[in-house]
């Protein structure tokens, strides 16, 4: 971990009355399994630590972005053929978008939730995804003109040569890979906050990718992985 991240870490964990095992534990099992966080509160108990489901909402919503920038630092590199594609997730009543791609492999190359599925939600996802693995030498989608109109906007604007297939059959791969997203959050009480939903997402991503040994690490378990990234 560079020193920057270390601090900043360490600082975001003091003055708790928890050790940094336990938080990062509970925050463990909201993104592993999928409960609610009054199961997570008993689930807790049972192991001896008392603990308030609202304290554990507090510390995935005030955690998860570190865990995500360490993560980031630490992700194995991805393919550079690309296939991308957006979900319907519920927010407080109302559906958003969660744009994905993942590549030839499977193994997923990143993820945004959106509240408009537009071209601009489309280029924000592209932006974000070509920042943290770098641009990829084809980009497979549906029949989404949003998504290929953002695609043309990017190469058009930074002079690249990024090359668009068409093929619905392709992208079988990351719908696939929806149904583990979307599976870990049908056991919750629905999303209240757009804001907390993403970090939630993002949690349940970053277990994801470290099932799918995305994560450069020796720890044997998806658990201590997960741990080392508060290390």
């Amino acid at each position: 971990i560079c020193n920057e991240l270390y601090i900043c870490l360490k600082k975001m964990f003091k003055g708790h009355c928890f050790p940094k095992s336990i938080i990062i534990q509970a925050v463990y099992y909201k993104f592993r399994f999928g409960l609610s966080y009054r199961d997570i509160e008993e689930l807790m108990a049972i192991r001896g630590v008392k603990v308030d489901h609202a304290t554990i909402q507090r510390w995935v919503f005030k955690f998860t972005p570190l865990l995500e920038k360490e993560f980031n630092k630490r992700k194995k590199a991805v393919g550079k053929r690309w296939r991308m594609d957006e979900t319907y997730i519920k927010v407080k009543g109302q559906w958003r978008y969660l744009y994905r791609a993942v590549d030839k492999q499977g193994h997923t190359i990143d993820f945004l939730l959106t509240k408009r599925r537009q071209r601009v939600s489309a280029q924000s996802f592209l932006i974000k995804a070509i920042s943290n693995n770098g641009k990829p030498e084809l980009i497979n989608i549906d029949k989404s003109g949003a998504n290929k109109h953002a695609i043309r906007v990017y190469n058009k604007r930074s002079f690249s040569k990024i090359k668009i297939r068409q093929c619905k059959y392709l992208n079988n791969i990351v719908e696939q890979d929806h149904r583990f997203i979307k599976k870990r959050i049908s056991n919750g009480l629905g999303f209240k906050e757009f804001e907390s939903a993403k970090r939630t997402l993002a949690g349940i991503e970053i277990v994801h990718m470290i099932k799918k040994e995305q994560l450069i690490s020796n720890r044997k378990s998806v658990f201590k992985s997960f741990l080392s990234l508060a290390a």
